[in-house]
């Protein structure tokens, strides 16, 4: 079948240095056009990652008819508008997460998918990596029982003024950076939203961002504890990153879940009746893969009409609800219902 053919919509620092090298390895998608307000910046990268042709303004590459998908890594408060208009213009999206930074505007985005006929999907290139189709697996067999509780922590050290992430009021902060990852992945083991939460939130003093939040996720009977921090850990390559399930029957944990800025090997590790203490029973090991590469093809097939898994935007309008309702309890001290 032919290859879904994608264009760029900017020159982020995301995209040069995972989408475009990504790309380059899929089997199902191919490159064909970047976009830029800068025609000397699209020139250049189309170059350098062999596109076939520049455009020096967004419009001209949504106009661009042979493009069929586009990749959004803007800055997060102009998602919406351009997921939306590339939507209109009869292009499927994936857009870089968080999708929106309000869970009302998922809504506006909903109808214009249903509008396009399009795909769009927000782009969590951890969901693609093969450790969690065996997480999902394992939790489906009752490997470790009922699920009780989750564990995630997301940290890594931005002190930079002119990183988006210190920018208030462009989706800026840990919750909406680290903290999405934390509770996607929190919702996708008990499959559901949680009944209450409650969270408590430390604010840098000069950007006013949350640096480092904390919450407690109630599904009624499992709970869910989120750590994550903008100015902790290490001050590496990679974010410090755990995950871990408690079950009425063993454990589950993981020693890199989420993103993989670089490929690396990584581990699921299981605890059951024959396990003690933290030592596991069963573990998984997994082979360096770019799961950027498979998010192209796994989207790219979709869009031919492949059965492949896919996630729905409705799924990024719960992941607000929560973070909306993280900051209101933070403000008042109290649970409160996303």
């Amino acid at each position: 079948m032919e290859k879904i053919r994608w264009g760029i919509l900017g020159t982020a620092a995301i995209a040069r240095t995972r989408a475009l090298p990504a790309l380059a390895d899929a089997k199902a998608a191919t490159l064909a056009a970047i976009g830029s307000r800068d025609l000397a910046k699209a020139q250049a990268t189309a170059a350098e990652f062999g596109a076939a042709r520049a455009h020096g303004t967004y419009e001209a590459l949504l106009a661009d008819p042979e493009v069929d998908a586009l990749y959004v890594p803007l800055p997060n408060h102009l998602h919406l508008p351009w997921s939306i208009r590339a939507l209109e213009a009869g292009k499927h999206v994936l857009c870089e997460k968080p999708l929106v930074l309000k869970a009302a505007e998922v809504t506006e985005l909903v109808a214009a998918r249903d509008a396009s006929g399009c795909h769009i999907e927000e782009a969590f290139s951890y969901r693609n990596h093969p450790q969690w189709t065996q997480i999902r697996a394992l939790l489906d067999e009752g490997a470790i029982g009922e699920p009780l509780a989750v564990h995630a922590t997301l940290a890594k050290q931005f002190h930079d003024p002119n990183d988006i992430r210190n920018n208030p009021d462009k989706g800026g902060g840990a919750l909406y950076d680290l903290g999405s990852y934390a509770i996607s992945a929190c919702t996708l083991v008990y499959g559901d939203a949680p009944k209450r939460v409650i969270g408590t939130l430390d604010r840098d003093p000069r950007f006013t961002i949350d640096r480092l939040s904390t919450a407690i996720l109630d599904f009624g009977g499992r709970h869910a504890t989120i750590s994550v921090s903008s100015q902790g850990g290490p001050n590496a390559w990679a974010s410090h990153q755990q995950f871990t399930v408690l079950g009425s029957r063993g454990w589950l944990a993981t020693d890199f879940p989420y993103a993989h800025g670089r490929p690396t090997p990584c581990h699921v590790y299981v605890g059951d009746e024959a396990s003690a203490g933290s030592i596991p029973t069963r573990t998984y090991r997994f082979d360096p893969v770019n799961q950027y590469t498979l998010q192209f093809d796994r989207f790219s097939r979709l869009v031919r009409g492949e059965p492949v898994p896919s996630w729905p935007i409705e799924d990024a309008a719960l992941t607000l609800r929560i973070i909306e309702a993280l900051f209101a309890s933070a403000r008042d001290g109290q649970w409160r219902t996303p």
